[in-house]
């Protein structure tokens, strides 16, 4: 089993999963995309997850997503796939046929059985399920509700770490000082866990205040810059790292504005603008973006010499 899902200070860029029209998914597409995405330092690669569409993906897409991203990989990074379930009979059964279809980690999303008060049981009880079900390394994921999340007490995190096989956890509450006390919790546990950010708004300091690495969405974009930032940070040059990060910041604001859901689409036309995709197409019930969002992203692009 992968000890670590990335190495330390290590980029996961959370993949878009292309669309043709039709919105069927464009495995041809996606091939040159990830060998896009490859041609940078990146430090893992992560698939069928919030960035991926995933919760919108059909099981076999998923399934066929993970074999041809893998197969084009060829074990140069780790693959980690998300894992969106039902129920935990679901997941359990899901976990076994990514691990199988060549993913080399699994990032668990949280269930909205999960939501409320005296959830600690449930919560465990999923995660250990599926880690009984497939010898895989697990990555948690602490999401901020406005995406469909759960931001995991203390007292959770301290259970679901006698999991052997979690090995990590992405925290992504967009809250500075929710994430600084997951960082202190996860320090003051009997193994490591490692913290990776998963923070677009805050990614420079959040690897400061902590986190070995990131899992992002915006990780698919500014790939050679965050790579270099967060090798900077890894070698304690934090002036420079800090530069490289106020100058794609405008990037990220234009991404992930309010409402966020609409990142997906933001990221395509970025994208597309750079060459890097043919086509922007996300799956509904997401919709495109306006023709000013559009401008804006170009205009951004432009000044960062990205297109």
């Amino acid at each position: 089993m992968v000890a670590i899902p990335c190495r330390p200070f290590g980029l996961i860029p959370a993949a878009l999963t292309p669309m043709d029209k039709r919105f069927n998914v464009d495995y041809e597409q996606l091939e040159d995309y990830v060998k896009w995405l490859l041609s940078f330092n990146i430090g893992g690669l992560a698939v069928n997850v919030d960035t991926s569409e995933g919760p919108h993906l059909f099981e076999e897409e998923k399934i066929e997503i993970i074999k041809v991203v893998s197969g084009v990989v060829k074990g140069r990074v780790p693959v980690v796939a998300g894992l969106h379930a039902r129920n935990t009979m679901e997941a359990a059964a899901s976990a076994e046929k990514y691990r199988e279809a060549g993913a080399d980690g699994l990032l668990v999303f949280p269930h909205s059985a999960f939501m409320g008060q005296r959830s600690e049981e449930i919560i465990y009880e999923y995660h250990n399920a599926v880690a009984k079900s497939a010898d895989i390394p697990l990555i948690l994921f602490n999401l901020q509700p406005e995406l469909g999340g759960v931001e995991y007490t203390r007292t959770v995190l301290e259970k679901l770490s006698e999991i052997k096989s979690v090995v990590a956890l992405k925290e992504a509450s967009f809250d500075a000082r929710k994430f600084v006390e997951v960082s202190r919790t996860l320090s003051q546990l009997p193994r490591k866990i490692t913290l990776l950010t998963g923070n677009d708004n805050f990614i420079y300091e959040s690897l400061i205040l902590g986190a070995e690495g990131g899992l992002l969405g915006f990780g698919t974009i500014a790939v050679g810059e965050q790579v270099e930032m967060f090798d900077l940070v890894g070698r304690g040059r934090y002036r420079e790292a800090r530069e490289i990060w106020d100058r794609i910041l405008p990037l990220e604001e234009a991404i992930f504005t309010p409402p966020v859901r609409n990142y997906r689409a933001r990221l395509k036309e970025a994208l597309v603008m750079m060459g890097v995709l043919k086509t922007p197409y996300v799956r509904p019930p997401l919709m495109p973006i306006s023709e000013s969002e559009r401008g804006e992203i170009r205009r951004i692009l432009k000044s960062l010499k990205m297109i």
